[in-house]
């Protein structure tokens, strides 16, 4: 059928399951086709074809509300109800949003770009619907992956105790991006093989009615025989004693079975865990046998080979810098231990867990653990690298303050896609860290200008031993500059003049430094001398070299790829207050105070005015009267 005329999913009710078979099949096809011109998230779309169709089929959108975890499985949900039309521009600039979006369609009912919290929402809108006195039914899908996050497991506490009407679908299929890990991953690999529970357990139920109640001793035994059932079928039985009705498992791409217990669920009170298996990157492939997780999100790739299409020639990518050099550096020191909260394949850390795996942990989507696991390192003498996506820190501030820098331990956090990243869109710049991270005691906080001052900035951070110290770093590749053989420390706190001038200084530090540097470049044919500073070191800051401009009476123009409030722009004139200096002028750029949406970063960087020519004329309302030569 054509997809683009589908405007809700009313029209799923009247359609065969043959017609549905049919159906999902035209959906493999279109999001293999759009997404390899795209990119985008396929390898989870691909396994909940049929579980989707399900949900939509058997619950009514929007009235009942269907939670999508993390997001990354919600394409199939969007062309269902009627976006098909925009697939064009998925994750790209003003087009669809590669997450749910609650702008974009009243089906969209919660917003997710990082995991594990669509169970709390879910237990929020239960509560809700109760005061209300309303009956819709709430049902969050949530991957296994996402299961293991602090706040899923929280959820399941308080949802079990509560006794809340709610069906959430677990959706198993055994991956998160790369491979899932741990305890809980282990319990669902036994419910896997266990066989139907529920079913056989109410069969038994009715036989159990059937007999005469002939004495204490036969009526006990049958209760015993009942309440033992589940331990016998089922090792651990974890949701049951969480207070769930455990139904399952169930082969997510069966529509005979999804309807069976889908339906069986809702009749069901209190909250129902329906376990439905499925197969990521079911229908194509290369994304099928995908094992640790290339195709949970690509970039575009031909549909014939799947061959990804990037550039021939270009720089590494400043995560395989990064891990890659912390990788040297554990073959001469032993305390270096790597740890990352589900991210192996993301930070580019395959080359160290095959070196080292004794030293390698992927902790699962469990960000606070990773960072405390760290702390706990280092207080035993190793040297914790932590390798975390920048918007992923966001989620372990608590452990940040509290169990790392109030301590002083020496942790080495490694912050992965700072600044603008692009088509994931606002729940995953990582333009917040700064503001989160600079006001913290005792934290050392750096970004390098390219991968050379990037592989001198590791060595600093792992021969640092003074306290936690923080490297900042982008998504995507360097700029290919010539690396050093010989790797050195850089002193804390230092920065470094990369063009020298009188008539006005900026102030910047990694991806924007080329920026600054063409603006100054620029600015020279109109007789405007610019100072250009790599001020590396965001915390501590270069005081020296700040007294020294300050007290030159300066113009200072900071730039930062990063949020404004409580930036590194804001800790400049904070310096020049605290210290006297009332009548300098200093100005900002960076991310203003909103949330920015996804886009290509060079288009981002246009629309909120952090571009060349942005820079040429913000410098020229600071100091109007310079003239051009004659």
């Amino acid at each position: 059928m054509n997809l683009t005329e589908i405007k809700d999913p009313r029209f799923l009710k009247s359609l065969s399951k043959e017609q549905l078979i049919q159906l999902s099949a035209d959906i493999r096809q279109f999001l293999i086709e759009k997404l390899s011109k795209t990119g985008g998230h396929i390898g989870p779309n691909l396994g909940v074809v049929e579980l989707t169709i399900a949900l939509h089929k058997v619950f009514d959108s929007p009235k009942d509300k269907l939670l999508w975890d993390v997001g990354h499985q919600s394409y199939v949900h969007k062309i269902l109800t009627g976006r098909a039309g925009e697939f064009d521009t998925l994750r790209q600039y003003k087009g669809l949003c590669g997450f749910p979006k609650r702008s974009e369609s009243e089906h969209d009912v919660w917003e997710t770009g990082h995991s594990s919290t669509s169970l709390s929402a879910a237990m929020g809108m239960a509560i809700a619907r109760d005061l209300k006195g309303t009956n819709e039914y709430i049902v969050p899908i949530i991957g296994d992956g996402a299961l293991t996050g602090g706040m899923a497991l929280e959820a399941l506490n308080h949802i079990g105790h509560e006794k809340k009407d709610m069906i959430v679908v677990l959706n198993d299929n055994e991956m998160s991006i790369a491979p899932n890990v741990g305890a809980l991953h282990n319990v669902l690999g036994r419910l896997r093989t266990a066989g139907k529970y529920q079913w056989v357990k109410d069969e038994l139920e009715m036989l159990l009615k059937k007999i005469p109640a002939v004495g204490g001793k036969l009526a006990a035994t049958a209760e015993r025989i009942k309440d033992s059932l589940k331990y016998l079928l089922v090792s651990g039985v974890f949701f049951e004693e969480l207070g769930f009705t455990y139904l399952g498992p169930v082969n997510g791409h069966d529509f005979d079975d999804l309807f069976e217990n889908l339906h069986y669920a809702k009749k069901i009170k209190g909250p129902v865990l329906l376990h439905v298996i499925t197969k990521k990157g079911k229908g194509y492939h290369p994304a099928e046998n995908d094992k640790i997780g290339t195709w949970h999100g690509t970039g575009p790739y031909k549909i014939e080979t799947g061959d990804f299409l990037k550039p021939v020639h270009q720089a590494p990518s400043w995560s395989e810098l990064i891990s890659e050099t912390v990788r040297k550096l554990a073959r001469t020191d032993s305390r270096i231990v790597a740890i990352t909260p589900a991210m192996p394949v993301g930070s580019k850390l395959e080359g160290f867990a095959s070196e080292f795996p004794d030293r390698m942990y992927d902790v699962g989507i469990a960000e606070q653990h990773a960072t405390t696991l760290a702390a706990g390192l280092a207080t035993q003498g190793m040297k914790p690298f932590l390798a975390i996506y920048s918007t992923f820190l966001q989620r372990a501030y608590d452990q940040v303050v509290h169990d790392v820098c109030r301590q002083n331990l020496n942790v080495f956090f490694a912050i992965d896609r700072a600044g603008l990243v692009g088509a994931d869109g606002e729940t995953h710049q990582g333009v917040f860290d700064i503001a989160f991270l600079r006001h913290v005691p005792n934290l050392v906080l750096m970004m390098p200008k390219d991968e050379n001052e990037g592989q001198h900035m590791v060595y600093t951070a792992i021969q640092y031993d003074d306290g936690p110290i923080a490297l900042r770093f982008p998504r995507g590749n360097g700029l290919g500059v010539k690396m050093d053989d010989e790797l050195r420390t850089i002193p804390i706190g230092t920065w470094e003049v990369l063009r020298e001038g009188r008539d006005i200084a900026i102030l910047t530090f990694g991806t924007t430094i080329p920026m600054a540097l063409e603006a100054a470049e620029k600015l020279a044919k109109e007789n405007v001398s610019v100072k250009v500073v790599n001020a590396r070191f965001i915390k501590p800051m270069d005081e020296t070299m700040l007294h020294e401009l300050l007290g030159s009476n300066m113009p200072l123009l900071t730039i930062e790829e990063a949020a404004l409030q409580g930036g590194f722009g804001s800790a400049v004139l904070e310096f020049a207050h605290d210290h006297g200096y009332h009548q300098a002028v200093i100005q900002r750029m960076g991310i203003p105070d909103r949330f920015i949406e996804h886009g290509s970063v060079k288009e981002l960087l246009q629309e909120i005015g952090l571009t060349t020519a942005h820079v040429v004329d913000h410098v020229k309302t600071m100091i109007p009267r310079k003239q051009k030569r004659a």
